[in-house]
């Protein structure tokens, strides 16, 4: 099984194209090479496999704080399943995992929701994604500050609080005011309790 992110940039028209776009490469390319892990195609939109499913909503909270920290914003769909054909290009490989993360991707277009799951398992797609819904209600709020706290979080799991203070430019109490803001511990309780449910699909 492995996993496909699919997403553009929210008001991506109302933005100075260059200073995102070069953010959202660079977020991207930690994931893997482009074109064959991730690519960016019609202007504002991108797709990125993460082939460990278990990663894969950490990845996209992740996507999303980064772009924050630019006051920008994703919609994201996260799909999950198989890939039977690996293309050069990630646009043109196929599977189960795609086609979720594609046809989810429509529908959030039409809805109001910046976040979402799909896999072969309804009963969980339906938990998911109202925790999703729950936890967008400030994810989608978060502000600069908070946004470079929980990238910084994400991408140093290891960091005690002051190590996090130091990378940031700012002292332990300040960061313990960043984590509780941006509401990081309910975060990291989503995203075990997701990787709990992926675990049950992948070992059925």
């Amino acid at each position: 099984m492995t996993s496909v992110i699919t997403g553009d940039i929210i008001g991506s028209r109302q933005q100075k194209s260059k200073h995102w776009l070069e953010d959202l490469k660079k977020i991207l390319n930690s994931f893997g090479q482009t074109p064959s892990q991730w690519e960016v195609y019609r202007g504002d939109e991108f797709q990125v496999e993460i082939k460990n499913p278990e990663d894969a909503l950490l990845a996209a909270i992740l996507i999303k704080a980064h772009l924050r920290t630019i006051k920008s914003d994703a919609r994201m769909s996260i799909g999950f399943g198989d890939k039977t054909h690996t293309a050069d290009r990630i646009s043109e490989s196929n599977g189960s995992a795609f086609i979720n993360s594609g046809e989810l991707f429509e529908t959030l277009k039409k809805q109001k929701v910046t976040l979402a799951i799909r896999t072969a398992d309804q009963a969980i797609d339906e938990k998911m994604n109202l925790m999703l819904q729950l936890a967008l209600t400030f994810m989608d709020n978060w502000l600069v500050q908070s946004a470079e706290f929980v990238a910084a979080a994400i991408e140093n799991p290891t960091l005690s609080q002051e190590e996090l203070g130091q990378k940031l430019g700012i002292n332990q109490a300040a960061v313990s005011r960043r984590q509780k803001r941006a509401q990081f511990d309910l975060v990291l309780n989503l995203d075990r309790y997701f990787r709990t449910q992926i675990k049950q699909l992948t070992a059925s």
